[in-house]
């Protein structure tokens, strides 16, 4: 039985009825258990210091001292893309009494505007909520986290401030591959999973048949599951219960000195630097001195506050709490995600962080005018910030000018980073193509000294050295999970061959159902392998992919000349066995995409001096034969000859320059193709 407490839930049992005045005057009495929580606005003043507070009475400076560390739960909630996370985030708040209870709620966490564009998280989002259960006041800490594999980062981020998740999975379409990576990230991390099958409410909604999915591929009792619906809010309340039962409270110490460890962070032109802060010692109020354990640099706390789920001021944090935290940070360099921040002169062992994200994919980044260059550093800068899985690093070509290369974790973080950067910092840029980072094995002892490692990393495929300074080329490579209806087993496998990859187990999930694991080349699957994997299946295969090192390939580089000038900005690396296709594609693509000259335009893919596929853009032609009306053939061929030889001349000296539209096109449908 569950009954609104003003505007936030709790269990009925905390609001059974005293028969005596004295319990009301707030006498004590062990017999007859804990005090009822109040209604709104009938509470005496001799309540004011022990009352229970719903989230919808905390709109002033709430006191998070009433929170003793065993009624804190600290969780996340994981899932594949689309299962219903920001739904159930939701609901979680109007039960809580955090939001109000409106039509308008639909993905209230998803603050971004291309969250909302897309329908996606791509940004971790915490919120605080109060609930009282059983006459305890308990403070639960929710943390919303994206679920496509491009963002798992910050899965893995969230989940360093947490000691539980909420495991959300489809009662239609059942386990996915991201349900499988986030459970195991949630299973190395040591925390307590708990199953949620969403979408009963839907027609073909089989829970059952999702029981006996995660049963088998997590070995999760089926008992544990809970159904809901987060849409219609049906059983939600039964996962409030499940989160203060079966999530221990974070094993923390007051009395300690102060760590907190940055787990994110976003900037505000007036304010500067916001850190959002998981306490796991002490105590942390305004006017603190702290210090940050990466930069050395001494703050004083400007604010301390919880985000419920917008920020609200407190007077102090206390460890086992998660909340943000404002010192005047006005560089956004200054906080460094998984920092360690401690009180002055009472230095602590630093927290161990997060491993830092691997780029997957890199890309070339250039302001459409050069002018615009600073401008769009300092918008980088600040995005970084907020996505600090982004890496930086300064480039520039002749054709476009001063630029960056920048390093993503897969091609839709890319594209996402590219509409933010737009939307929120007004900045149009030039994107070139995706690049992996591939390794080079040096062969000569001079050239290991003067790169000072055996093993050279290229992120550039313009600095990719020649076959014969190398032992052997490195590609990187990822073990993909595929899980699919049988019924598209074989076209999936046929896919994943022509892409290089190699087959590793094939497990049957249940009666319909198939999870492959395949070793992939990450060049193969970087580009347009998910979009081929959802035509292939119709939609319902599901991919997700972890990092699996390096193996040696025949790997070449590939010039794009015009009239036998290289074009440095469209040079690329490709495997030997596709070298032709992709020269070939370029080529065409160039050719109708380049302003006709007086002079003809031979456009050529070259490995070293082999040319291996060639398109030529026709030359503007005068007819000179107008003025001859019949007459001697000889005079005819004289002129011809003549016209010839002139454009043989102009085509030695005319430069070919390369528009930037005709880049932008060439690069935008490689990276779309």
């Amino acid at each position: 039985m569950w009954t609104l407490v003003g505007r936030g839930w709790g269990c009925a049992r905390a609001l059974a009825p005293r028969a005596t005045g004295a319990a009301l005057l707030g006498a004590p009495n062990a017999a007859q258990g804990p005090r009822p929580a109040p209604t709104l606005g009938a509470a005496p003043e001799s309540w004011a210091t022990d009352r229970l507070y719903s989230s919808a009475e905390f709109k002033e400076k709430p006191d998070m001292s009433r929170f003793p560390v065993e009624n804190i739960r600290n969780f996340s909630i994981v899932a594949h893309v689309d299962h219903g996370k920001s739904t159930l985030a939701d609901r979680l708040l109007e039960l809580t009494g955090t939001i109000d209870k409106t039509k308008n709620n639909k993905q209230v966490l998803d603050k971004l505007q291309v969250e909302r564009e897309r329908g996606i998280t791509v940004k971790a989002q915490t919120a605080s909520l109060f609930y009282n259960c059983e006459g305890k006041q308990y403070l639960l800490n929710l943390i919303d986290t994206p679920g496509h594999v491009d963002f798992s980062y910050e899965v893995s981020r969230s989940l360093s401030a947490c000691q539980g998740v909420l495991l959300v999975v489809d009662a239609n379409e059942g386990i996915q591959a991201q349900t499988v990576a986030n459970f195991f990230l949630a299973f190395e991390a040591q925390l307590s999973v708990i199953p949620v099958i969403n979408k009963i409410d839907l027609k073909n909604a089989d829970p059952e048949r999702v029981e006996n999915q995660i049963e088998k591929v997590f070995d999760i009792p089926s008992d544990e599951c809970i159904k809901i619906s987060a849409k219609l809010g049906t059983n939600v309340e039964s996962v409030l219960q499940a989160i203060i039962e079966r999530i221990p409270p974070p094993k923390v110490h007051r009395k300690n000195p102060l760590r907190a460890l940055v787990f994110d962070s976003t900037f505000d032109q007036y304010r500067g630097v916001i850190a959002n802060v998981a306490l796991f010692d002490g105590v942390v109020s305004k006017g603190d001195k702290i210090v940050s354990a990466h930069t050395q640099k001494t703050y004083e706390v400007n604010e301390v506050g919880v985000l419920n789920p917008n920020e609200q001021p407190t007077h102090k944090l206390y460890a086992g709490q998660v909340g943000y935290l404002i010192a005047g940070m006005k560089d956004v360099t200054e906080a460094q995600i998984g920092d360690t921040l401690y009180l002055h002169k009472q230095p602590v062992e630093p927290l161990p962080g997060f491993k830092s994200a691997k780029p997957m994919v890199f890309a070339g980044m250039y302001p459409l005018d050069q002018s615009e260059y600073n401008n769009l550093k300092s918008a980088i800068e600040k995005l970084t910030l907020n996505d600090s899985s982004v890496t930086v690093h300064r480039d520039s070509s002749l054709a476009l000018g001063a630029g960056w290369r920048l390093g993503f974790l897969g091609l839709l973080h890319m594209e996402v980073f590219n509409q933010r950067l737009e939307q929120e910092y007004n900045a149009s840029v030039i994107l070139t193509t995706p690049t992996v980072p591939y390794k080079a094995v040096l062969s000569s002892s001079k050239l290991i000294k003067e790169h000072r490692e055996k093993e050279i990393t290229i992120i550039n495929p313009a600095q990719f050295p020649d076959k014969s300074k190398v032992t052997e080329y490195l590609e990187p490579v990822v073990l993909g999970t595929i899980i699919t209806p049988d019924e598209y087993t074989g076209k999936i496998m046929m896919l994943c061959e022509a892409r290089r990859a190699v087959q590793k187990n094939m497990i049957f999930i249940d009666q319909n159902r198939v999870m492959l694991k395949y070793l992939f080349p990450l060049n193969e699957i970087v580009v347009d392998f998910y979009d081929s994997l959802k035509s292939l299946s119709s939609g319902y295969a599901s991919f997700d992919y972890e990092d699996a090192g390096y193996q040696t390939a025949e790997l070449v580089k590939m010039d794009i000349l015009l009239n036998g000038n290289t074009v440095e900005e469209l040079v690329t690396v490709v495997h030997k066995d596709k070298a032709h296709s992709i020269g070939k594609a370029i080529c065409e693509r160039l050719k109708d995409s380049l302003p006709r000259q007086l002079f003809e335009i031979a456009i050529q893919a070259a490995i070293g001096s082999k040319v291996i596929a060639r398109e030529t853009v026709k030359a503007y032609r005068k007819n000179v034969l107008a003025k001859c009306y019949g007459g001697d053939i000889t005079r005819k061929m004289k002129l011809l000859k003549r016209q010839a030889e002139g454009k043989k001349k102009l085509r030695k000296i005319g430069n070919v320059e390369v528009p930037k539209d005709a880049f932008i096109k060439v690069l935008k449908t490689q990276s779309s193709k």
